[in-house]
């Protein structure tokens, strides 16, 4: 649908603009040009995210009807042939869940999530720099070492954090944000070990400081729409079968 591809479109030439000037801004400025990336960066995974949600709803509500009037077609012969009609004529007995429109508070929540968690990526980054250097003729083992220690401390706080902080900035307590963490942190901290460690390998080693950042956010806009439909999926899940309340201490 078209009102899905206007913020795509938009991003698409805004981060264009932000490429062309982000060496010169990063001089002066590191972090807050880093957090304006990693933003950008969220918003885009995120219309990422919300298309592909509607592509598949579309395609269902497709087959749907494709098979309504196969299976008309079916009765309606059998009936003209005089014999009987098979049971349960209908393929499915419901329509599939329609595509939501496109929220531009969801884009929202994941631009102010990838601002906000640029400061921690940051200086944790800095953190690996100044416990393993790498000089100009270093070894793979400085990268190695800072992608195990990436991946075992701050890659399951950060899963964590995520599906936290969605939970809470769509209205959620303390009961959503257990149902959430029960139902997807394994699975999805699993999904991470699967993809990240051999990204941050070739990202420790190969990248520049100040591109290590960037690099992660661009790569990671595909682990981010990841991460957007695994939130939206349990948040349907909670909104069909909400959690029993938690009494307060």
């Amino acid at each position: 649908p078209l009102h899905y591809l206007v913020p795509w479109i938009i991003a698409m030439a805004f981060i264009k603009h932000v490429v062309s000037v982000f060496n010169d801004n990063f001089a002066r400025h590191p972090l807050l040009t880093t957090m304006a990336v990693n933003g950008l960066l969220g918003g885009i995974a995120d219309t990422v995210a919300q298309t592909i949600t509607a592509v598949r709803s579309n395609q269902a509500h497709k087959k749907w009807h494709a098979a309504q009037q196969a299976s008309a077609a079916v009765e309606l012969r059998e009936k003209s042939d005089g014999t009987t009609a098979a049971a349960g004529g209908q393929i499915w007995a419901e329509p599939p869940r329609a595509a939501e429109p496109f929220s531009p508070e969801r884009l929202l929540r994941f631009v102010v999530y990838g601002v906000g968690m640029a400061p921690a990526q940051f200086g944790w980054f800095k953190v690996l720099e100044r416990m393993f250097p790498m000089g100009a003729t270093a070894s793979v083992g400085p990268a190695v070492k800072r992608m195990v220690c990436d991946q075992v401390l701050f890659a399951p706080l950060g899963v964590a954090t995520f599906f936290t902080a969605m939970t809470l900035a769509e209205g959620g307590g303390r009961g959503e944000i257990r149902k959430k963490l029960r139902d997807t942190y394994v699975p999805t901290l699993k999904a991470n070990w699967m993809v990240w460690p051999a990204v941050q390998l070739v990202n420790f080693r190969v990248m520049p400081v100040r591109f290590q950042l960037p690099f992660v956010s661009t790569v990671g806009i595909a682990w981010t729409a990841y991460l957007s439909l695994t939130n939206a999926a349990e948040d349907q899940e909670i909104a069909e079968h909400p959690p029993a309340p938690i009494a307060l201490p």
